[in-house]
């Protein structure tokens, strides 16, 4: 009776030499040498004090350290200057955001266009990146002064005279400048997206009858998806940090619709509530982390509708 014979194949794996495997540990070892200064500091100084921050959250004080649960988040929410602090803020982005999206959006349709003198254009609303924060607080005072430009032009129109940063319609100064500021910047990215945007398929819409309308909403709106998308968190976060401009204007203690969460965390901060401090900046950073959340999965939708 003949033995049944299994002949042996060698894997992949058994194929590679020895030498090579070497090789790949090696080159690994070193990639992890270059990166463990990042990651290192990626640690030491975002990581490790964003535990430290939920320790503080779930204590009453730094001396006793008890555990007091969500007692600190409680009493954070129930505080009447975190509420106004974080209704104004909503307010703001909900207005400046989008504003400063669509806006650079247009701009950089209006400038990918054929008109005349484009280079000045793209100059004009670039310059606001080069000027100095303290010279655009002291220009924004001059125009929103109660004797200031801006109540000579509405007096025009027979509206009274108002201290603009002292009263209810103080944030639509902020807006301007929020706008002023970061137009330039969110404008030349849409410039680049859209120049990257396959010539071929725009032909090919053109010539099945698409009008300049569809060709953007299906063609270029859908590949630029992600820019928007880059945008829009970039400039949902600057708009958290239009206090510096709000605070070299009014201070600490601004007018009850410019209290922004900023001057929430800044004066908690003096007061020396890190408990309190802790509490706000975490319900921040969940308030933060789902809306970019929302953002991702709406671009993910766009992409998946793209790649069909």
């Amino acid at each position: 009776m003949k033995q049944l014979v299994i002949p042996f194949r060698k894997t992949e794996k058994q194929n590679k030499p020895h030498h090579a495997d070497k090789r790949t540990g090696k080159q690994r070892a070193i990639s992890w040498g270059f990166l463990a200064p990042s990651v290192a500091g990626v640690f030491l100084f975002f990581v490790a004090p964003f535990f430290v921050v939920i320790y503080y959250s779930l204590i009453n004080n730094v001396v006793r350290r008890e555990f007091v649960g969500l007692s600190n988040f409680i009493r954070t929410i129930e505080n009447n200057a975190f509420k106004l602090a974080a209704v104004n803020t909503m307010k703001f982005s909900l207005i400046a955001v989008p504003l400063a999206v669509v806006l650079s959006l247009l701009l950089a349709i209006v400038l990918m266009s054929r008109i005349p003198m484009k280079s000045t254009f793209r100059s004009f609303f670039l310059s606001p990146l080069m000027v100095p924060v303290a010279s655009v607080v002291l220009i924004w005072q001059i125009l929103f002064n109660y004797n200031g430009l801006v109540n000579d032009i509405v007096a025009v129109f027979g509206v009274d005279k108002i201290d603009w940063l002292k009263s209810p319609h103080a944030q639509v100064a902020i807006i301007l400048l929020f706008l002023w500021k970061n137009l330039g910047y969110n404008m030349i990215l849409f410039m680049a997206a859209l120049a990257s945007v396959p010539q071929d398929l725009i032909e090919v819409a053109k010539l099945e009858g698409a009008n300049d309308f569809q060709i953007f909403y299906i063609v270029k709106l859908r590949f630029i998806s992600s820019t928007i998308l880059f945008v829009t968190i970039m400039s949902l976060i600057n708009s958290f940090k239009v206090f510096r401009e709000i605070y070299l204007m009014t201070g600490d203690y601004p007018y009850d619709s410019l209290y922004m969460l900023q001057h929430f965390m800044n004066n908690t901060f003096q007061a020396l509530d890190y408990q309190r401090l802790s509490a706000a900046a975490i319900l921040m950073a969940l308030v933060m982390i789902v809306i970019i959340a929302v953002l991702m999965k709406t671009e993910d939708k766009f992409e998946k509708d793209i790649e069909e």
